[in-house]
């Protein structure tokens, strides 16, 4: 099996919900790290698993929707915990949506929260 990862940094603001977490209940910011990995079993014409610039861009774009913002007022997180976990989830759901090769078997995510913790979604393509 072959594999084809990458990793961005991003920062983006938050405030969690739903219970007594102390200071994650105002909003405040994190630096996050998003590994993603993907598996399959041949390679293109190209000897690719996938071309890397168009995991690149399908990944720049979805970090680009992010960096920056207050991710509870993203559509997605409405009556939603900004967790770690469902932050995975969404980043993995929506690269999965756009990648467009035959091959691909496996789709990882890895989020990390400033260095300390972290969690990950894993797909079957």
């Amino acid at each position: 099996m072959y594999s084809l990862g990458l990793n961005r940094n991003f920062r983006a603001r938050h405030f969690l919900i739903g219970g007594d977490w102390g200071a994650e209940n105002q909003p405040h910011h994190h630096d996050y790290r998003l590994e993603v990995v993907l598996r399959g079993e041949a390679l293109d014409a190209h000897g690719c698993l996938l071309a890397p610039v168009d995991l690149e861009r399908h990944l720049g774009t979805r970090l680009d929707r992010y960096r920056g913002i207050m991710r509870n007022d993203l559509p997605e997180f409405q009556g939603l915990n900004p967790s770690l976990e469902h932050s995975a989830r969404f980043f993995a759901r929506a690269l999965a949506s756009r990648l467009n090769a035959a091959d691909l078997r496996r789709l990882e995510v890895r989020l990390w929260e400033d260095g300390q913790a972290c969690t990950a979604h894993r797909m079957d393509l």
